[in-house]
This record gives C-alpha cells, structure tokens and sequence, in this order.
C-alpha cells in the first residue's frame, strides 16, 4: 500500500472520528437543552403523602390498596394489572360486582401479544349484569336505612334532603315503570335527560339503566339549539326535565328550553317533568307532557332489573366542544362499572361510611362517575349540590363539608382559583375536619392553587389527587392515590392509574420516548374497561379521532412531560403547545407562572402568528383587582405587563416570555368552567367570524370585551 494511499485512509479515519464526536456532542447538547427547559417541573419538591389516618372517624379503618396502603402496594397492584389483566380485572369483577351471568372471560386478547387491544375492546364477554342492580338494590337489601343521597338545595334556607337506599330503590322503581309503562321506552332506546343537580337527575338515570335504555344527559344550561342538536344525534324520542331549575339565586326555564328544542321534532314522543319549582305559568302539552308525581303514584315500589350484555350500551355523553356535529361518546356498561368502583377505592380510599362530595354536575362526565355511579356502587353517601360555590357567599363549600361531615371533596382548579381569590375571612369558622382526601380535576392544577387548598382547605394534613382523565376514559387515567399511598408533586398529575399503560411519543414520529426526562404527545398503550367503546353512530369518526393518529395507541390529545422522578405532567392540549424559535412551551406552564404573580387571578395562554418566530405567545389575564385596569394610566399599564413578562422570564426562561399581555376582565367559558382557548386564538388570528355557537359560553358577553381588548 503506498504512503499516499495510507495518508488518505488515516485522514478519512480522523474525520470520520472527529465527525462522531461532533455528533455525540450535538446530541448531548441537544439532550441537556431539553432538559433544561423543563428543568423547572424536575426541581419541583416531593411531598410526602400526608397520612390520614389521624382523621379517620371508625376504629376499624383499613387501607382499600392492601395490604399497607403504600406505594409499594401500588406497585405490587399495578405490575399484576400490566402483567396479567386477564386475572386481575376478572377477579376484582367477580368480587366487586353482581352478576345475573357470570362472564366467560376478561377480554378478547389480541392474538399477537395476548393484552387488551383498541381494535377489539370488549370486557368480560358473555357476561350479564344491571347497573342500577350494582348501585342501589344490593346496598338496599343489605343496609336500607343507609343515606345514599344527600342533597343541599341551591337557596341554603331550605332544608336539606335525605334519601336512603330503601327510598332510592322505591323511586328508582317507580320511574322505571313510568318510562317503559307510560311512555313506552324500550331495552336500547336513548332518552335524554335536561336536569338541574337534584335527586330527580340520580333517579331518573337510575330507573333509566334499570330497564336497559341508555341515558344521554345534555347540561341543563345549554342553549335549545344545542340541546337539540343532541336530541337529533342521539335520536332520543323520550326526554326528562324539570318545568324551572334554580341556581344561585337565579331561575332556569328548563321546560321552555326543551320546548324550544324539539318544537319540529315530530318523533319525540314523551317529555317527564319533575315540578322543581311548581311555577303555575309554566305551559305543558296535553297528551306528550307527563308529570312525575302524578305517573309515579300509579305504580308500585318495587320492578325487578333488566339484565344487560357486558358491553351493552351503559349512556351517551357528548363532549363540549362548540363547534361541528356533537360527538357522542359510547360507553359500555361493565368495564365502565369495574373502572369506577376502582378509582374510588383507590383514588379517593372510599370506604361506606364516607360522604363523598363532587361539586360537579351530572352534565360532564364528572358527574357521571363521581356524583352518581362511582359513589352509589361503593355503597356510600353521595352529596348532590344544586347550586354554586358564590351563592350566597364564598362559605357555600365549607359550609356543606362541615354539615354533613364530607369526607372526600372533589372540585375543580376553576372554583378553587374563585374561592382563592374572595379571601380566607370565607374559610375562617369552619373546621373542615372531617375531610379525609381532596381531589381535583378538570384541568392540570397550578402549584400555587394546589398549595392553597393544601392549606387552607386540608391543613396540611390530607392528600390532595390532582386527577387526569377525559371523558373518553370513563374514569382516571394518570392520579395520585389517597389512603397514604403516594407522594406528591404540586402540579403534577403523577403515576397512571391501575391497568393505565402511559406513553410519551415525539409527535413528529410517532415513536416512543423512553429517556428519563421526555416531552411529547400523551399517548395511551393499551385498552382498559372503561375506554369508551365508539362515536355514537359514527364509528369512522372515532377511529380518525382516536385511534389513527398514532397506530397502536390511545391519542388523548394533551401534550405531558415526564420528570426524573417518573412523574407525569400534564401540559395542556397539543393545540395549546406553542412553538418558539424551535422552543416547545406548554401553554399551561406559562399560566402555571403568571398565576403565581400576587396580582393575577386567572390567566389563559395561547400561540399566535409570528413572522420572526413562527409562533408567539399572547397571555389574557385577569387581575385579582379588576378597577386597577380601568383606572390605571396607560404608562401604569404597560409596566404591568413588563412586570408578568418579568415573571415568566424568571420562572422558565426567556424564550418563554409572552410577546402579547392583554388584561382582561373576564375569560371566556364554557358552563362547566373550562376555558374556551380556541376563541382567543381565533381572535388573535382575526377570524372573530369563525367563532362558532358563543351561546354555549357561561359569559357569552364577554366575546365583544376581548375584541375590544385585543390590539396586536
């Protein structure tokens, strides 16, 4: 070989070598810059789960997750229910659940990996049960003198009501006979129910489930046209209201709503009113109108259940979005069931003689679980509340929880910001000490709210579950666990839940990121009972939403990152990452900072159109004292805005810095308290004539005020 020829061969070495290192050099920056942007969730500080059983009221207590109720426990459990579902789940539904037909088996596993699969999820085939069985009648013949409603009326004046499980299962029965009897509802037929937060709502989607129809509650604040919209869709030729409906203080025409909504709807054949209000001006249709006292009298205080098919149609709940056809999400009957009874068991630790409090509303999937199933199937007392957490003042939560000694309270951050925001004078007086677990859910909750209600509500003494979960899911997906089982990071969501396989994928690709830190699109591996089954009469729709975007996983369409520690954070929707000069920032983040400023009480964050950047970020925030915006010089303004811009400078980083601060006084929101971040980036982007059905807002007026506000 001649020296030229090994010159050349030693000098492509070197190269080759040196080019190498280059690229492991660019990737370790490329490793630590990514770190470094989210370095601030790893540096959160772990709180030990606070034990609880320093306030546990019976001598007799026992942790749900055994055998210790400790985050070894949670491990133990959550292996076996990755590792071998088939016998997990199978032998918590055979304990958990009545059976009229015992199932043949769990699931159908998919024929290359043995596990549940999206494609064909279906649950304890063959298998044949009733819900409102589950909820009521096994409780009743066991303990019927036990409370299972308890319902505090919105005008605090009036008298609470209370109901055992014996006069549940009576009424449930009656209705049940008055919708197939009178009205002619069948096994699988849809019947819509537009009903304010009363004991009249639990009952009727009892007696709904008892005979195998299927339930689809439309909010009892939404508009007529949305309302029938949901009635077209779900073809519900039967409908349940009230003739008024009452929150805070204010009356809601329930009736003329629903008339309004099917006065072309030749094929509804009957509406049930429950007379909430007994306002003698309200008008009925002779012949299609029947009225609850007067059907229910007609029958006797007892009708057997309809057994239902596992994967029999359980309700239709259509998700919020305000625009396009309604999508009706399908869940099933008993992997929803199985889902249910678990998350309170292990989320909450309910026990049966607790008092669980969800101040949430039926209308969402929330209420669903959470006021109506979850707590009815675990034979506990479930608080309905009809009213709202200002009425007649900012004491209406703690007034309940101390009167009926609520032992678990489940909110959402939207009435904790409230609350935190009319002062500590409405806490003060009130013991809270019955309270054994806290809850929230809706949204990622800021550290700065999280901290608050740690303290002021739980006295640093209870677990707070910063839940995850969507309507799709049925149940929770990501939460901590109550009952002492794991410690918590403020803000975070943390460990997915039993039987929940958690994927972090690079939204590009597609592909799984497995690194300690990652950043991504939150994605779930497998199926799990309660996954919703379908799109109401358009499956292709499901598939395209759910399941195509990424082949093999679960897209729940919000963006996570996950921390050293494993911790999960949840960073908004995909939508709502905006992208900087290559910088992906999570728009919760950015609010998660400005809402720690002592002068911000609400704050929403959205990207925008940026010639230099690509992308922007516009914050709309609300001061805690509104008069400063109106009163303060425009030289005073603007040194507000440098002042939160400051803020997020030092709490994540330049690069995340808002190019846009509007003060607002108001965010637009939907009437379960979300906050419409679609209608602010259609403002920015100057499309105010896109902005779809504003009359499902809470605030619609408050549209006009953020074109007013909006200067780019």
């Amino acid at each position: 070989m001649s020296s030229v020829a090994t010159s050349n061969n030693t000098e492509s070495i070197i190269n080759a070598t040196i080019n190498t290192t280059k690229a492991k050099l660019s990737s370790k920056e490329k490793e630590l810059s990514k770190h470094y942007e989210y370095e601030h969730l790893t540096n959160v500080k772990i709180i030990p789960q606070k034990s609880i059983k320093d306030r546990i009221t019976i001598q007799s207590y026992n942790p749900n997750l055994g055998p210790n109720g400790t985050f070894d426990d949670y491990k133990t459990a959550y292996d076996l229910s990755l590792n071998d579902p088939s016998n997990y789940f199978g032998d918590l539904a055979k304990n958990e659940l009545h059976w009229f037909r015992l199932f043949d088996q769990t699931f159908i596993p998919d024929p290359s990996t043995g596990l549940p699969s999206f494609e064909n999820n279906a649950w304890f085939i063959n298998g044949q049960l009733n819900t409102c069985y589950n909820c009521v009648d096994r409780h009743a013949f066991l303990t019927p003198n036990k409370v299972a409603i308890i319902y505090e009326p919105d005008d605090p004046s009036k008298p609470s009501i209370q109901l055992t499980y014996k006069q549940l299962l009576e009424q449930v029965s009656q209705v049940a006979q008055v919708l197939k009897f009178s009205m002619g509802v069948s096994k699988g037929d849809t019947v819509a129910v537009y009903m304010p937060m009363i004991p009249q709502a639990l009952i009727t989607l009892l007696a709904i489930v008892r005979i195998g129809a299927i339930h689809s509650v439309i909010f009892a604040g939404f508009s007529s046209n949305s309302l029938k919209d949901r009635i077209l869709d779900a073809n519900s030729k039967f409908i349940v209201t009230t003739d008024e409906s009452v929150r805070g203080g204010k009356i809601v025409e329930t009736k003329k709503i629903v008339d309004d909504a099917i006065q072309n709807l030749d094929f509804v054949k009957n509406v049930l009113i429950f007379k909430r209000t007994n306002n003698p001006n309200v008008s009925y249709t002779p012949g299609r109108d029947l009225i609850w006292p007067e059907e229910t009298i007609k029958y006797k205080t007892y009708y057997p259940c309809e057994p239902v098919d596992s994967e029999h149609p359980l309700f239709l709940l259509y998700t919020s979005g305000s625009t396009g056809t309604p999508k009706g999400v399908q869940h099933s009957t008993a992997g929803y069931l199985i889902s249910a009874i678990l998350t309170m068991k292990y989320t909450f630790d309910v026990h049966k003689e607790d008092i669980f409090f969800t101040a949430g509303d039926i209308g969402w999937i929330t209420g669903h679980t959470y006021v109506v199933y979850g707590p009815l199937l675990t034979g506990c007392t479930t608080v309905v509340f009809e009213g709202t957490p200002a009425y007649p003042n900012y004491s209406r939560y703690w007034d309940i929880i101390d009167k009926f000694k609520v032992t678990q309270f489940y909110v959402a951050p939207t009435a904790l910001r409230l609350l935190k925001r009319a002062g500590n004078q409405f806490i003060e007086g009130y013991s809270l000490k019955s309270l054994r677990v806290l809850g929230s859910v809706g949204e990622p909750i800021a550290a700065e709210v999280w901290e608050w209600y740690s303290e002021q509500i739980g006295k640093n003494e209870i677990p707070i579950v910063d839940t995850y979960w969507q309507t799709e899911s049925g149940s929770h997906l990501i939460t901590p666990l109550a009952g002492g089982v794991t410690p918590m990071k403020p803000g975070s969501a943390s460990f997915p839940f039993i039987g929940i396989e958690p994927v972090i994928l690079d939204p590009t690709t597609g592909e799984e990121i497995n690194d300690k830190h990652a950043e991504g699109v939150l994605a779930i591996k497998r199926a799990w009972p309660s996954f919703a089954r379908t799109i109401w009469k358009n499956h292709d729709r499901y598939l395209d939403t759910y399941l195509k975007p990424y082949p093999g996983y679960y897209f729940t369409g919000d963006g996570a990152a996950r921390d050293k520690d494993g911790y999960i954070w949840i960073l908004g929707r995909v939508d709502d990452v905006v992208n900087v000069s290559g910088h992906r920032l999570s728009t919760a983040e950015i609010e998660a900072a400005l809402i720690e400023d002592d002068m911000v009480a609400e704050t929403a964050v959205v990207g925008f159109n940026d010639d230099l950047t690509g992308q922007a970020v516009a914050a709309f925030v609300v001061l805690k004292n509104k008069s400063t915006v109106s009163n303060a010089s425009e030289e005073e303004l603007q040194d507000i805005k440098k002042h939160l811009i400051l803020t997020v400078r030092k709490d994540i980083g330049p690069f995340a810095a808002p190019k846009l601060i509007v003060l607002v006084d108001d965010l637009p929101k939907t009437r379960s308290g979300k906050i419409m971040r679609r209608i602010l980036r259609k403002i920015l982007a100057g499309e105010a004539d896109q902005l779809g059905d504003v009359t499902t807002l809470s605030n619609p007026e408050v549209v006009q005020h953020l074109l007013n506000s909006v200067k780019l």
